[in-house]
């Protein structure tokens, strides 16, 4: 299983990354966990544009998911005049609705059903493509799902964006990489339910006994490398920052 990573900056583009964006891939299926601001133009450093087989969206804030207004376009109009196969999108209740209407259609056009293949995520383990996957929804304040995925008797979790709950640690014990968020500094933000901060992540980290830490989804007006010592201020294991390009062989 390998991890890519498109996009890692948080609420909106940096001048160096594009948002929230990753990709896995196992057995030639590519699975794309969010396509937020900037991620499709990044994408396509990494693979071409009809060659992802699913994507899971873990919300629908724009810094998440935006970018699947214009990969609609991609699919709907194809440059070599056949268009592809529906490629199955996982997201919560509403995903469709939310992305024909951030793409200026009416919420009765159902185009982007013509494109994609709607899945409503719910709580639970279950099957894409090769990966066994388990969804759990965490706490933000709209429907939000975090993801671990395993393949060949390995773990890979994404938090999406989330406060501290028991769900993510579920989701996180024991993963050999655990991506988390880290939008907030220790000791400046306290929002209860919106997102983590560098110490609460690599807490959660050190709790789950995950291999390997990735703080991600961190804003450019966040001092990173503040939340980085934070982390590793409880966490003993490797932990480093999500960088765009980075690979990992999990």
């Amino acid at each position: 299983m390998k991890l890519t990573v498109v996009g890692c900056s948080g609420s909106f583009p940096s001048a160096g990354s594009a948002c929230s964006s990753y990709l896995v891939e196992a057995d030639g299926f590519r699975l794309l966990l969010d396509m937020g601001n900037g991620a499709l133009g990044e994408l396509q450093r990494h693979v071409g544009l009809y060659d992802l087989d699913a994507i899971f969206l873990s919300h629908l804030h724009a810094d998440h998911c935006i970018d699947m207004c214009a990969y609609f376009v991609v699919r709907y109009y194809p440059h070599d005049g056949g268009r592809p196969d529906r490629i199955p999108v996982y997201g919560p209740d509403g995903t469709e609705q939310r992305l024909t209407t951030a793409h200026g259609d009416t919420p009765s056009d159902h185009a982007m059903s013509e494109v994609f293949d709607f899945h409503t995520l719910k709580p639970g383990w279950f099957d894409i493509g090769p990966f066994t996957v388990r969804t759990e929804k965490l706490c933000h304040p709209v429907d939000t799902f975090g993801i671990r995925i395993e393949h060949g008797g390995r773990s890979l979790t994404y938090s999406g964006d989330t406060g501290t709950c028991e769900a993510l640690d579920d989701l996180a014990e024991g993963a050999d990489i655990f991506l988390c968020e880290a939008s907030f500094v220790h000791g400046k933000e306290d929002i209860p339910d919106l997102h983590l901060n560098g110490r609460e992540a690599g807490e959660l980290a050190a709790r789950a006994e995950v291999g390997r830490l990735v703080l991600t989804h961190i804003p450019p007006w966040t001092d990173a490398e503040r939340n980085l010592l934070d982390a590793r201020e409880v966490f003993s294991g490797p932990a480093e920052l999500a960088v765009p390009g980075a690979v990992y062989e999990i």
